[in-house]
């Protein structure tokens, strides 16, 4: 099969050049040919999209651009539909996770762009979105306007199937062109995407293009964000530092790292009639692609004291684990990967002949993993797909201490906690460095207007022009109504 990725604008009689990527599922072979842009056509295309986003993008009510997106997440949604075809057909070859999971995760994932949901976007960063359209006027007096860059540089990660839309529909609410760069890992998506949106609003057409070059192309990253208003960037940290030297100093980068999320399950959540509800979300938020998001857990610490102990948790979620493994079976894995769960497997066992205590479950085929210790409680990351360790604790304030090191990486965690325990102990971890606190079997579906990592989705993308009242003022004395 071959397919092609990627959406351009028009500019003229070029001759773009395509590479083709190749991915192989369990039964057939998949070719996606990408665009790569040489600097005179990536310069066309940027001049394209800036003078669109002028003219059509920032014309246009945040009303009707919330309309057209509305629109393409519903056809998006329907299962007859052709683009949701191919992405139920292709994005499991390509990115190798279970097709079920892959539908499962879509719908969920597109839901949280619906008209509602995007004017709850709206309203958490900009309070009267209507700041996007014209001047408002302000609590102390004078009017202010928000407004968003001409174009907004985007490079995304393929770790989730998916993911560029999310910042792809930020940049819209905030009318700006984009310029996105896929991944090789999962070329297909913001490609489909942007198709759509121009077939629901050809107007839309040349505000915005989605390429693609190979990851660490120094040269063509700078030259592009040299003519980028924004640079908004997914990635590893290393990746993101490198970024961040050929960004001018002028434009602002928006970087989006590694980042670490565990769980909490207090003994409340643990007795004879709760107990499996809590260890089934748990084993979901291990099994939903393979641990590979930033809100995927690495440890679930777990309080002493509940009708099931945390020793009885983690067999009972490695009992879970092998359940959805049967049904949505782990995607192969690299070479690469496939060493580091070995390495990480043996360091563990090794470690059984000092500490008793400790016990390691887990098949032969390695499809997943579950780690019991009693007193290596210290937050550190796991080797991922479906490796998870659980930590008995006495009291909940105790993961506190344990997750001090990690304060820099920590995004979200998932709690199973009675109502009594949930402020006191989302005011520690707050104070610690978590960003997001949401329930078990929720971690890896981010509500609409989180804030990621602690940031706004949109008021990091605009900036803001006030009319102080002095101005407003002064012209009403040259007004020719005054006497």
């Amino acid at each position: 099969m071959k397919e092609i990725a990627g959406y351009l604008p028009a500019i003229g009689q070029e001759e773009f050049e395509y590479k083709t990527l190749t991915f192989t599922g369990k039964h057939e072979k998949l070719e996606v040919q990408v665009p790569l842009l040489t600097k005179e056509q990536m310069d066309k295309v940027v001049e394209k999209v800036t003078l669109a986003s002028a003219s059509i993008l920032k014309s246009m009510t945040i009303a009707d651009i919330v309309q057209i997106i509305d629109k393409v997440i519903e056809q998006l949604l329907d299962r007859t539909n052709g683009y949701r075809q191919k992405a139920e057909k292709l994005l499991p070859i390509v990115t190798g996770y279970d097709g079920e999971l892959v539908r499962i995760g879509l719908t969920s994932y597109l839901k949280t762009f619906r008209k509602q949901n995007l004017q709850r976007f709206l309203i958490e960063d900009f309070g009267n979105p209507l700041l996007l359209d014209d001047f408002q006027p302000r609590s102390k007096r004078g009017f202010s306007k928000a407004v968003g860059p001409n174009v907004t540089a985007q490079i995304w990660a393929g770790n989730v199937p998916a993911l560029p839309i999310w910042s792809l529909i930020s940049s819209l609410l905030v009318k700006s062109g984009s310029i996105g760069k896929v991944p090789s890992a999962e070329p297909l998506f913001a490609g489909w995407f942007a198709n759509m949106l121009v077939e629901v609003e050809p107007k839309l057409a040349d505000c915005l293009a989605i390429v693609w070059w190979k990851g660490g192309d120094e040269e063509r990253e700078r030259h592009l964000f040299q003519q980028a208003d924004v640079v908004l960037a997914y990635g590893g940290n290393e990746t993101l530092e490198s970024m961040k030297n050929r960004v001018p100093i002028t434009t602002r980068f928006l970087p989006f790292g590694h980042k670490i999320s565990f769980g909490i399950v207090s003994n409340m959540s643990l007795d004879s009639r709760k107990a499996w509800r809590t260890i089934h979300h748990a084993a979901f938020d291990v099994i939903r692609y393979d641990q590979q998001g930033c809100y995927s857990p690495h440890v679930f610490y777990v309080q002493k004291g509940g009708n099931v102990s945390p020793r009885e948790f983690a067999r009972f979620l490695a009992h879970e684990l092998e359940a959805f493994e049967m049904r949505y079976p782990r995607r192969a894995l690299s070479i690469e990967e496939g060493a580091k769960l070995v390495e990480w497997r043996q360091k563990e066992e090794l470690s059984l002949f000092s500490n008793r205590e400790k016990e390691v479950l887990g098949e032969s085929s390695g499809a997943w993993t579950v780690v019991f210790t009693e007193n290596e409680g210290e937050l550190s990351p796991s080797c991922l797909n479906r490796v998870i360790k659980v930590v008995e604790i006495n009291e909940l304030d105790e993961v506190i201490p344990l997750i001090e090191s990690s304060r820099s990486y920590l995004q979200t965690v998932g709690i199973a906690v009675a109502p009594n325990e949930l402020f006191a102990l989302a005011e520690l971890l707050g104070k610690a460095g978590v960003t997001r606190i949401t329930g078990l079997g929720s971690m890896t579906s981010p509500e609409a207007g989180w804030h990621h990592d602690g940031r706004f989705n949109l008021l990091d993308l605009v900036h803001m022009v006030d009319i102080e009242h002095s101005a407003e003022e002064y012209a009403e004395g040259l007004a020719s109504y005054v006497d």
